[in-house]
């Protein structure tokens, strides 16, 4: 299934609830589920962005429905990236049509 990671931050709302972000975080890991995803991991973090989140749906638009939904409730706003891991990315490498010599780096 396709990956998504996501770079979240709290709203001026979230902030100010953010001792509920982990059941925040079980009720959204339960609605994809429940949709046909899978929540992978999601991790609080120091720095520009407060949670990342890492799932995978079926397709797109499941994807942009459940993050729909996740920002509806205000209390986060996220940024969500649509990540290949190295099979997928060999596979566009080859669409490509350009194959690096091994032992590069990149």
């Amino acid at each position: 299934m396709p990956i998504y990671v996501s770079l979240v931050n709290w709203t001026e709302q979230g902030i100010k609830t953010f001792p509920d972000t982990i059941k925040r975080a079980e009720e959204f890991s339960r609605f994809v589920q429940g949709h046909g995803g899978k929540v992978r991991e999601v991790l609080w973090t120091v720095g520009e962005y407060d949670v990342i989140h890492i799932s995978e749906f079926s397709d797109d638009e499941k994807a942009f429905a459940a993050f729909l939904r996740l920002e509806s409730a205000g209390n986060v706003r996220t940024r969500t990236l649509r990540a290949f891991n190295a099979k997928e990315m060999d596979a566009i490498i080859h669409l490509a049509g350009v194959r690096m010599e091994h032992g590069s780096y990149g």
